[in-house]
């Protein structure tokens, strides 16, 4: 290099004049140049500047920039690959993976959750390199167990039906931690802080489990390992902002199909004296209210049916001393709590309680929609869990079989005896979902399945669990009526059972519930399985009657007006309770069932239509000695295997009647207080005026034994639609 002190010597070193003779020599060369036309030369003067250092390396950048190939993998190294460093050292640092103490499973935990979501069945969820790396002990992090923030844990696959106790305790306790799920299982909760993260912990396969991936034949599900599921736990993941506790989560698109009904009038007794409908021993309504109200909204009008919220709790009326007359009925009047010029007639209906040695064979199909809109964790996963915990109910001779339905209908498991209790087990076990609802062609095989093992003299059910979302071949609700009419006169009698929410076609299950002989409930908990299954196994699979009606004729002489509480999706014409052709509604083995008439009496001062100008009927019976009454009540019905009805009639007089309301019994003052209830939800007139206080305090009262907890639960949906009601 040029030394400084030279440059600075050079520059110092002052500039030569110029010499006359050059100059002389090229001004003659100039001229002689002009005068010849001479072109000048185009070669540059001068010599060119070379580069220095700073312009040599921005100039090998440049040709290293331009080519475009050397560039894109030059950025990638130079930019991603320290990153990708850093964030799987903070990774490892704040998530250790867990290689002790869990005999090679792969645990995931999932925050807001409501309920777990099981895979497919057990396969090896390991890799061949994963087989060789060596097993590491490492402590677990206690924030990894987390709290059950729902009440349905359906049980998984592995699992013995024994442990369902153990998830029916969780669902009491909220605050119990849950034991560390299974491989590929999925658990409700989540660390403190943390919604929405995923915490995966995962460790080497056991030697029996590697011998097992290498002996698999190719192609089989064991030959192929399952890929880990993605690691959803870093800080360069967008972490969902958590919602306060006291806020709303927004309301999703409601899809469910509810028939749509109008509340019964109130009749002229002069004018329009009899009233006749089919008892309903359903429950659905009332777990939809109460689905509706802990999320937070008050249900809509029209899916209070107010006879399923009344008789969705157990009543200790009196019963029939013998099975040759199945049911017995106590009528009682009394007066309104929420109207002081009018009086209740309630009318309780207690059917026989088959002893358990008694009970017939069961003869049971089980059809069961897989399709795709029963992928949620509140629908397949939570039938699953219910019908596991059914089977553990059933006698070691019932038969079980069950049909699934999807794009198409496929027979899963052939009859087998309730003794082979594993093989029923595993069958409902490997149900998974997918394809579209063909509903028609399942309930066509589930009848032909339950014809193939019929048993004479014993129960024949096909039990339909669905979200009633059909949409293969027959959906409408008239051509799936007139299937289960056809089929019904075989001998199977049919229930359904709902899951889910926001695509629910209650509509549909009505209907062919109430043309099939059997009942229809809606499960959206694994407690509320507990209780339509087990619990009430026997009035739900046994019945005593069917076809029972309900006529009450009043008389004009003591009653002005009446209007029936309830049931306005059961009512028949008049003509209807003779004919045996009619379908109604069944009672099973110690169903109770409750009416509820609201009464004018006459000359209370509390009718609400106004008397006919010209005058009206005669009513004057000539001092006949019935002339007090204030019904007459007439119960139809025949008997499970009978096509030719009975009658039972009961005269309501003042003997039935008690002089306060707190008089009546404890049974019946909380039977009226849910009636309260469920009008009061609807938004019917006649509570308007009635608080949500005076029910609860009489609710309260009334509340009696209650070992299952179903009264207290009362109480607090009633505290829960009070607030929601005042925040309209």
């Amino acid at each position: 290099m040029v030394d400084d002190n030279e440059l600075e010597r050079l520059r110092d070193l002052a500039i030569p004049a110029p010499d006359r003779e050059a100059k002389a020599r090229a001004l003659a060369a100039a001229m002689q140049a002009f005068d010849m036309d001479e072109k000048i030369s185009p070669i540059p003067q001068g010599t060119p500047a070379g580069l220095r250092l700073t312009e040599r390396a921005r100039k090998l950048w440049r040709d290293i920039m331009q080519k475009k190939l050397i560039a894109t993998p030059a950025i990638t190294a130079l930019v991603a690959l320290p990153i990708a460093g850093y964030a799987a050292f903070e990774m490892l640092k704040e998530q250790p993976p867990l290689t002790g103490g869990n005999n090679g499973k792969v645990t995931e935990t999932v925050a807001d959750k409501p309920v777990a979501q099981k895979p497919a069945p057990e396969q090896p969820a390991i890799n061949e390199p994963l087989a060789a790396a060596p097993a590491k002990e490492k402590k677990t992090d206690a924030d990894a167990e987390t709290r059950a923030n729902s009440q349905m844990a359906p049980a998984t696959p592995t699992k013995p039906a024994a442990e369902v106790d153990s998830l029916l305790k969780q669902e009491a306790a909220p605050e119990a931690r849950p034991a560390p799920a299974e491989s590929g299982r999925l658990a409700a909760g989540g660390k403190a802080g943390s919604p929405g993260r995923v915490m995966m912990q995962f460790s080497p396969p056991s030697k029996d489990e590697a011998a097992r991936a290498d002996q698999a034949p190719a192609g089989s599900a064991a030959a192929i390992p399952a890929p880990p599921p993605a690691v959803a736990d870093s800080k360069l993941m967008v972490q969902p902002a958590p919602m306060p506790a006291d806020q709303m989560r927004p309301q999703e698109e409601n899809r469910d199909r509810i028939e749509a009904f109008k509340t019964n009038p109130v009749h002229e007794t002069a004018q329009d004296p009899v009233s006749t409908f089919s008892i309903d021993v359903d429950t659905a309504s009332y777990s939809f209210v109460r689905r509706s109200l802990k999320e937070g909204t008050l249900p809509e009008p029209d899916t209070v049916r107010v006879e399923e919220m009344i008789n969705y709790f157990p009543y200790d009326w009196k019963g029939p001393d013998s099975a040759s007359t199945p049911f017995n009925s106590t009528v009682t009047v009394m007066p309104t709590p929420w109207n002081e010029h009018t009086k209740l007639m309630h009318v309780a209906i207690k059917g026989f309680d088959v002893k358990p040695a008694e009970q017939p064979k069961a003869n049971l199909v089980f059809l069961i929609d897989v399709s795709g809109s029963m992928d949620e964790p509140d629908k397949l996963p939570l039938l699953k869990s219910a019908f596991r915990m059914l089977v553990g109910k059933l006698k070691a001779d019932d038969t079980v079989s069950i049909v699934t339905y999807a794009g198409n209908a496929g027979t899963v498991l052939m009859p087998t005896k309730a003794v082979e209790k594993q093989k029923i087990l595993a069958a409902i076990d490997n149900l998974e979902p997918g394809g579209s609802t063909a509903g028609e062609e399942g309930i066509r095989e589930a009848y032909k399945l339950a014809q193939q093992s019929f048993v004479k003299d014993g129960v024949n059910r096909v039990m339909l669990a669905t979200d009633g979302d059909f949409n293969v071949g027959q959906t409408s609700d008239d051509d799936l009526k007139q299937l289960i009419e056809k089929e019904r006169k075989t001998g199977v009698f049919l229930s359904v059972f709902g899951f889910g929410h926001d695509n629910l076609n209650d509509q549909m299950m009505q209907t062919i519930a109430q043309n099939g002989n059997g009942t229809a409930a809606y499960i959206d908990t694994l407690a509320e399985a507990q209780k339509v299954l087990v619990d009430d196994a026997s009035s739900t699979l046994f019945p005593i009657a069917k076809d029972v009606k309900i006529q009450v004729e009043f008389n004009p002489a003591t009653v002005s007006e009446y209007r029936l509480v309830g049931y306005e999706t059961r009512a028949l014409k008049r003509e209807d309770f003779n004919n045996d052709r009619v379908d109604a509604g069944d009672i099973g083995s110690g169903h109770s069932v409750t009416a509820v008439y609201e009464i004018t009496p006459k000359g209370s001062g509390g009718e609400q239509v106004d008397p006919l100008r010209y005058g009206q009927a005669k009513v004057d019976n000539g001092g006949v000695a019935n002339a007090d009454e204030y019904a007459f009540v007439k119960i139809r019905y025949k008997l499970p295997n009978e096509n030719v009805s009975k009658l039972i009639t009961t005269p309501v007089t003042p003997a039935n009647e008690v002089k306060s309301f707190d008089e009546a019994g404890a049974d019946q003052r909380f039977s009226v207080a849910v009636a309260a209830f469920g009008q009061k939800l609807r938004d019917e007139d006649q509570t308007a005026n009635f608080g949500y206080d005076r029910i609860a305090e009489i609710a309260n009262a009334a509340r009696g034994a209650d070992p299952f907890g179903y009264r207290a639960e009362f109480l607090s949906l009633v505290r829960l639609a009070s607030s929601l009601d005042s925040n309209k």
